[in-house]
């Protein structure tokens, strides 16, 4: 295959793609579950001589798309979304036929600032001040494991990076159980150990208690241990908990700690400025991560993290061996440096299109609907016998249950082999309970209106 051959496969696949989207609410949203059953129609072994694209493309019509869970599904309502606008993945084809290795500012200049410029444009749109700056990640897992670096090798005047981890004393965090399991996995990976990430009680809110904060804190440095940062929680996936922000940070503060929040979903709705109240003194961070590929319509993978002074991260981050300086360049910015891959793709190109493309009033009207059809569901289900709303709706996001969690189980399992609409599953106050997230890009009233007509078919309801 040669540049010819792509010009006149890149217009099949586009072709494609319009005919796939056009037709999605026509598939069931989730794939049948089937281990195996792809992999078995695979050959064994790679093909030794070329073969034609026509076959090749014909064998991905035929084995992949049935045999996909549907992200772009008008009607997928699980997990969070990972929303890709049709501007998005025009960005995302532009990138690719460019492929740069964003690693360096040398190596793709116009990559590195646009990507400044989209971090300013971004911090204005969720209204922080201008001090912040920060960089693109893949993921909030990546973004959060960053902060926690940071907050090491801060506690240990970065001495951790050359004698290691043996001999210094031990760390402590502080999160509360509505944080993302990616706090846990980057205790775990940063050697501060899951024992060590100690979670604060919440109130009745599912808020951290800023008294219990200063109390394990002033416990902890009583006993020894070493406290080194605080993680908080903007829009949980459990059930969309939000932590006080500002008393937890004061708490922070006075015991001098710095503070990294969470908000990779809700951070997108604060484009709303009725919304911010939610996160109400998230300026006093250190750190802020939020995904505009879970709710602004840019093509997953990108996750933005804020950072009110770089210098620490990149102090724990940042290498930079002979080969990878630009002569005479001193004190350009190197994305590299303030993350952990060393190779960088050109995200911010597609969050320039998307931006430009839906606007931020756009944006903020999907995003308001999508808050609103969230609650008229969550009102049709309240009417069904049988359902309790076990969480209010937490931007679009809520749960509800039947009265057994055999029961609760056996609907989720009837819903999406139903293949209609797709939702997932968490416990809440020691019960299983059916999560419902709103935030489809293209998604409809109609299409969430869907949720509550399902659960009444599937419960014989009128």
């Amino acid at each position: 295959m040669d540049h010819d051959d792509l010009r006149h496969w890149s217009k099949r696949a586009a072709d494609w793609a319009h005919d796939y989207h056009a037709t999605l609410r026509d598939r069931p949203v989730r794939a049948p579950l089937t281990p195996g059953a792809t992999a078995a129609q695979l050959p064994p072994a790679p093909p030794e001589e070329p073969e034609a694209m026509e076959d090749i493309f014909s064998d991905f019509t035929r084995l992949i798309p049935a045999a996909m869970t549907h992200w772009q599904h008008p009607r997928f309502f699980a997990y969070f979304p990972a929303n890709a606008a049709p501007a998005s993945m025009l960005a995302e084809q532009l990138a690719n036929a460019i492929a740069s290795q964003g690693m360096l500012w040398q190596t793709s200049p116009a990559a590195t600032e646009v990507e400044q410029v989209m971090i300013r444009w971004l911090a204005s749109a969720l209204g922080l001040p201008d001090r912040f700056t920060g960089t693109i990640h893949d993921s909030a897992t990546t973004a959060t494991l960053s902060a926690i670096l940071t907050m090491r090798e801060a506690a240990l005047d970065w001495q951790g990076l050359q004698q290691g981890l043996s001999g210094q004393p031990r760390l402590r965090l502080y999160a509360s159980a509505e944080t993302h399991s990616s706090v846990d996995k980057a205790a775990r990976i940063a050697g501060i150990g899951q024992e060590n990430l100690v979670k604060i009680p919440t109130d009745a809110t599912l808020s951290m208690k800023p008294g219990a904060l200063a109390g394990a804190i002033a416990a902890d440095r009583a006993a020894g241990f070493l406290p080194a940062g605080v993680i908080l929680c903007a829009g949980g996936t459990s059930v969309g908990a939000f932590d006080r922000i500002a008393d937890c940070i004061a708490v922070a503060r006075a015991a001098d700690l710095p503070v990294h929040v969470d908000a990779a979903w809700a951070g997108s709705a604060m484009i709303c400025p009725e919304f911010r109240t939610l996160w109400t003194g998230v300026e006093g961070a250190d750190s802020i991560v939020f995904n505009p590929h879970k709710w602004l319509g840019a093509q997953f993978d990108c996750a933005v993290q804020f950072l009110a002074d770089p210098a620490p991260q990149i102090r724990t981050l940042g290498l930079r061996p002979t080969y990878l300086q630009t002569a005479g360049r001193e004190e350009i910015t190197n994305f590299n440096e303030w993350t952990i891959p060393l190779g960088r793709r050109f995200r911010s190109l597609k969050l320039w299109f998307t931006l430009r493309a839906y606007g931020l009033s756009g944006l903020r009207a999907r995003i308001r609907n999508h808050v609103d059809w969230a609650r008229q569901a969550r009102d049709a289900l309240a009417r069904l016998p049988g359902v309790t709303i076990t969480t209010e709706p937490s931007l679009s996001l809520f749960t509800f249950a039947l009265p057994t969690d055999a029961g609760t189980e056996a609907l989720l399992t009837r819903i999406n082999d139903d293949g209609r609409i797709y939702l997932t599953q968490t416990r809440h106050a020691g019960r299983f309970v059916i999560r419902v997230q709103v935030g489809q890009f293209d998604c409809t009233r109609e299409d969430v209106m869907t949720i509550p007509q399902v659960v009444a078919d599937l419960l014989g309801q009128k």
